[in-house]
């Protein structure tokens, strides 16, 4: 299938954002773990959180998670701890996404884990139990998904958790994020030195909570709004909050070197309240930026940038080649049907020097963008519309990975999609 997607002229609008992934994921795990009865208040209906919320409540003996590695993660350690046998399995491209380093910090801290295919990636058999904790050291430039899932368990381990994250730490406000959503559940849990975790064997108690929507939905209304380009128009963004714990809320200040101003509006009842969106007429000539803390928000940047004749140099991407797919060379690909050459070095950096191959510019024009079983291709591509005549997405459907109603919202507010199906 494929979306063919136009523009509106104009771009008025509020939108109710999808609630947060993260915090959603996190917040199911933990309230599991204080022994359920409670689901929290305005959780995420998107794919990776509906995997999560389908294992917890029916605890099948196989758990097929399909695409969502923040569920292959947080449920491996949440089953090593949790009495029973099961087996975590996933789509293909999860099969070969690795896994060794969670297992083998499981294992240390007394884990019955083992591997049914491929050694070091999935499918798992885990018979879960007691675990002892202790200390433990893991490298900090693994994905943060592992140190989230050993965090989140560490309180119900017998000695706790000492968790040493060596070298370079990267995605630091991910960690952040699953530490603040564990004291709101009653842990016992803080840093102790700049990469000592120490987290005591105290419960975690069972409460309401609510969740407050998504900044990553929210990077990709930003960016419709950056590439518009109209200083008249405003576009307001439900159920955020000023002081977000979420890493990617640092979107509005990228997003204000693009020219787009935020303005916030606090709710009257305490929960989540609103921004709003608007172009100021000024963007920086050349944006360079260290990803290391919000990789998820790279795609997004990347084609904003090309989209508005910026050139960069990213860096702090190195995360991205083990994502739902290598998101490195499905950047480079696509950007390059439409003549924007962008050069990776490292495999964690891209560049791109501010000029357009206009070799094959009639071929250029209808191009269709692939988006590799990746939500975030499809999202950071679309609001190209505003810029192009129209843009071509193959796949759409794989934005309900994080954000189910996006196609939905576009169509409410004026943007025009048909549908076109494959011969």
């Amino acid at each position: 299938m494929q979306y063919i997607i136009t523009a509106p002229a104009a771009l008025d609008c509020t939108v109710k954002l999808p609630a947060s992934k993260s915090i959603s994921n996190r917040a199911l795990v933990i309230s599991a773990l204080a022994g359920g009865g409670t689901m929290p208040d305005n959780l995420s209906d998107c794919d990776d959180t509906e995997v999560i919320v389908k294992a917890l409540r029916d605890n099948p003996e196989t758990i097929d998670i399909k695409a969502a590695g923040t569920a292959m993660r947080f449920m491996t350690a949440y089953l090593a701890t949790t009495e029973g046998e099961h087996i975590i399995t996933g789509t293909e491209r999860m099969k070969n996404r690795p896994i060794a380093v969670l297992v083998d910090a499981l294992r240390y801290i007394g884990a019955d884990i083992s591997y049914v295919e491929k050694e070091g990636f999935p499918p798992l058999k885990i018979k879960g139990k007691k675990l002892r904790g202790g200390e433990l050291h893991i490298k900090g430039n693994v994905s943060s998904q592992y140190i989230s899932a050993l965090m989140m368990i560490a309180p119900t381990l017998k000695g706790g958790l000492e968790l040493h994250l060596e070298g370079e730490i990267i995605s630091r406000p991910y960690i952040d994020l699953t530490l603040w959503t564990m004291k709101e559940f009653g842990a016992d849990a803080e840093w102790t030195s700049y990469d000592v975790i120490t987290i005591k064997p105290k419960p975690y108690t069972q409460r309401s909570y609510y969740i407050e929507n998504d900044w990553s939905a929210a990077s990709y209304w930003y960016e419709m709004m950056a590439l518009n380009a109209r200083t008249e128009d405003s576009i307001r963004l439900t159920g955020l909050f000023d002081g977000s714990k979420q890493g990617d809320s640092i979107t509005r200040y990228l997003f204000s070197l693009l020219g787009v101003k935020t303005t916030f509006e606090k709710s009257e009842d305490g929960k989540p309240g609103s921004v709003c969106l608007r172009y100021s007429g000024h963007s920086v000539a050349r944006l360079d930026y260290d990803f290391m803390n919000c990789p998820d928000l790279a795609q997004t940047l990347v084609v904003a940038c090309v989209a508005k004749r910026i050139p960069f140099h990213f860096t702090g991407l190195q995360t991205l080649k083990i994502k739902e797919t290598d998101r490195i060379e499905a950047l480079k690909t696509e950007l390059k049907k439409m003549g924007y050459v962008i050069e990776d070095r490292d495999d964690s950096e891209l560049i791109w020097d501010g000029t357009k191959q206009h070799s094959n510019e009639s071929s250029q024009l209808d191009v269709a963008i692939d988006t590799y079983e990746d939500h975030r291709m499809a999202l950071a591509f679309a609001p190209m519309a505003f810029v192009r005549n129209y843009m071509r997405i193959n796949n759409p459907q794989v934005v309900t990975k994080s954000y189910p109603h996006f196609w939905e919202h576009l169509d409410e507010v004026g943007f025009e999609i048909s549908e076109e199906r494959e011969a």
